[in-house]
């Protein structure tokens, strides 16, 4: 392997029922050089998403909320289930505190307004293909309050499964309901980037979930005194 060989792409499928829009966005990441991103794939309705994403297996998707055929949570929950590394960001025009809730459910990683700059979207493409969340504070806090405040038919059940999680998992999901990488919090208790994803890993099965995203909205919705 050459150590000085560039990383590769960043793999991203744009999903908007808009030509003007998808054009638009594919013309602000085409532009970018670092991070180098390639757009891998279009879709203009819900029912297209899953079918072109497991055809094309990107890193990032760009998904709209509103479609002729259906909503984009709709679209974003089958992501999750079938494609748990791909990474969602939520781009829409709806400043909407119960769609931003629905979407960090339904598994997504970040939710922006379309009327974000253009090095803003490309470094929220790059943080979240590193996983990390792009949700603002004020939006977080936002998600927080929620999050303890409502309580879904499924919350409670998976919110029992927490007391079969081990002191260590329990630590390892705090820390992601914190916004932590897997980087900082194999640094904060000790633990190697492996040993983290393997917690990880028996998290979500216990959990049921596919995301981090989800795992930590249960944490919360357990947890009101937490974040």
């Amino acid at each position: 392997m050459n150590p000085t060989a560039a990383p590769n792409p960043i793999r991203v499928f744009i999903a908007d029922d808009s030509e003007l829009v998808r054009r638009g966005i594919a013309s602000v990441l085409a532009a970018s050089s670092s991070p180098r991103i390639d757009v891998v794939g279009e879709a203009s309705t819900a029912g297209a998403v899953l079918e072109g994403c497991l055809r094309t297996t990107p890193d990032v998707v760009l998904l709209d909320i509103r479609f002729p055929d259906g909503t984009g949570l709709e679209a974003c929950r089958q992501l999750a289930q079938a494609l748990p590394r791909t990474g969602v960001i939520m781009l829409t025009s709806y400043s909407n505190d119960g769609y931003l809730y629905e979407a960090i459910a339904s598994g997504a990683q970040g939710y922006l307004m379309k009327e974000i700059d253009p090095a803003g979207l490309t470094r929220a493409v790059a943080d979240v293909q590193a996983g990390r969340s792009i949700l603002d504070p004020e939006s977080t806090a936002r998600v927080m309050r929620m999050m303890r405040t409502q309580r879904t038919p499924q919350g409670g059940g998976q919110g029992g499964a927490l007391g079969s999680l081990s002191v260590q998992e329990r630590k390892v999901l705090a820390l992601v309901a914190s916004g932590r990488t897997n980087k900082e919090i194999g640094e904060e208790l000790g633990l190697s980037d492996n040993t983290v994803k393997n917690y990880l890993g028996s998290v979500f099965e216990k959990l049921q979930v596919k995301r981090r995203s989800q795992a930590a909205a249960i944490y919360v919705q357990s947890n009101p005194s937490s974040n």
